[in-house]
């Protein structure tokens, strides 16, 4: 029961903190607004590349052109080599038959060259359409590839894969990075009210340190009020990431620039979002009281 009392108590005065530093508080919540704010826009920011480049790589292919002039068997062996590859997730195979029936149905100028051909005279080449498993990984899975017999080529748009996946990296990086800067930026900030708080409350603690009061019943107030202007300053940046990104995806028809680039769904990101600010608000403000009670009031 006294726990109970300790902890009511804790919670009523920091209710009454609050508001008997009205402003000092208000300037805390706001400036805890703009800088989950911020930690939203760069939280959905780097969702977003993520799902880009996760789809990037369930899309991406690897073509592998064979000889030619291979025989059953050989395609057969080539086959075994590909699914003993550990990154190849699935193979896909078309005979030159197939791919010089689909040519002519595409195309009337091909069709009439095309059927002139036989079997042995169809210059195409059969090939394994591939996709990879961990596309970081999809240069030595070509490399290992180029090396089976009877392999002529293995394309996948090289040059273009590699820029990608080096540009993506960078990005979720720097998204990561100004999250950790702004979570940094709101930990000051508490820290500084929660301290002019405590400075022109010096009289009551020091009373209360005279009457025998203990450290933990003198912190909890102040952990609580971190707790409340945290939790308080997330619910402007939850509201917005909730109805701002649904607006965004609704007037953006889902994607940026084409198909090519699609947003993720607004029913997979912001609850999740919305969950990890108030999370980031209400610990970063617990982290911020604490730190502010230890290192100026010596308790």
């Amino acid at each position: 029961m006294k726990l109970i009392r300790i902890f009511n108590r804790s919670i009523r005065d920091s209710f009454k903190s609050i508001f008997r530093n009205f402003s000092l508080s208000v300037a805390s919540i706001s400036c805890t607004v703009i800088t989950l704010i911020l930690v939203s826009l760069a939280i959905l920011a780097t969702e977003n590349v993520t799902n880009m480049t996760e789809k990037i790589e369930h899309d991406l292919t690897m073509v592998v052109f064979v000889d030619s002039k291979a025989s059953t068997e050989e395609l057969k062996n080539i086959e075994n080599e590909l699914k003993a590859i550990n990154n190849i997730d699935t193979i896909t195979f078309r005979s030159k038959d197939e791919i010089k029936n689909n040519m002519s149905s595409e195309n009337e100028a091909f069709k009439n060259i095309m059927d002139s051909w036989n079997e042995d005279e169809n210059p195409l080449q059969s090939t394994y359409i591939l996709k990879v498993k961990n596309i970081k990984e999809i240069k030595e899975t070509a490399a290992t590839i180029k090396n089976i017999d009877k392999v002529t080529l293995v394309k996948y748009g090289e040059t273009m894969v590699d820029k990608m996946i080096n540009t993506f990296d960078i990005i979720k990086k720097c998204c990561w990075v100004i999250v950790l800067a702004l979570v940094l930026v709101t930990i000051f900030l508490i820290t500084n009210t929660i301290k002019i708080t405590i400075f022109s409350r010096r009289n009551e603690i020091g009373i209360m340190r005279l009457v025998g009061t203990s450290n933990s019943v003198i912190k909890l107030p102040y952990l609580f009020e971190g707790l409340l202007l945290g939790a308080f300053g997330s619910l402007i940046p939850i509201l917005i990431t909730i109805f701002g990104y649904t607006y965004f995806y609704e007037a953006m028809g889902g994607v940026i620039f084409s198909n090519l680039v699609e947003l993720t769904k607004p029913s997979s990101i912001i609850f999740t979002t919305s969950l990890a600010l108030f999370i980031i608000g209400a610990v970063v403000g617990m982290f911020a009281s604490l730190r502010a009670v230890r290192k100026y009031l010596k308790i």
